[in-house]
């Protein structure tokens, strides 16, 4: 049983886009690895913008540099 988390800063992706995204990684893993997608579990995880950090910065404090 496949288990996927894929991590996104919490600010626009839609209801429609995670459906596609969940989707799209079901597909790939039974395409290329042969993996049933009735046991395939994925997780998407939305982390605001605080909480999430590049180079010793908030995602939140990069983006209002522009």
């Amino acid at each position: 049983m496949p288990l996927v988390t894929i991590k996104i800063t919490r600010d626009g992706a839609t209801a429609e886009q995670k459906a596609r995204v969940i989707q799209g990684v079901t597909n790939l893993l039974r395409d290329e690895m042969g993996k049933n997608p009735q046991t395939t579990v994925v997780i998407i995880e939305e982390v605001d913008t605080d909480n999430w950090g590049i180079g010793g910065e908030t995602v939140t404090a990069r983006r209002a540099k522009g």
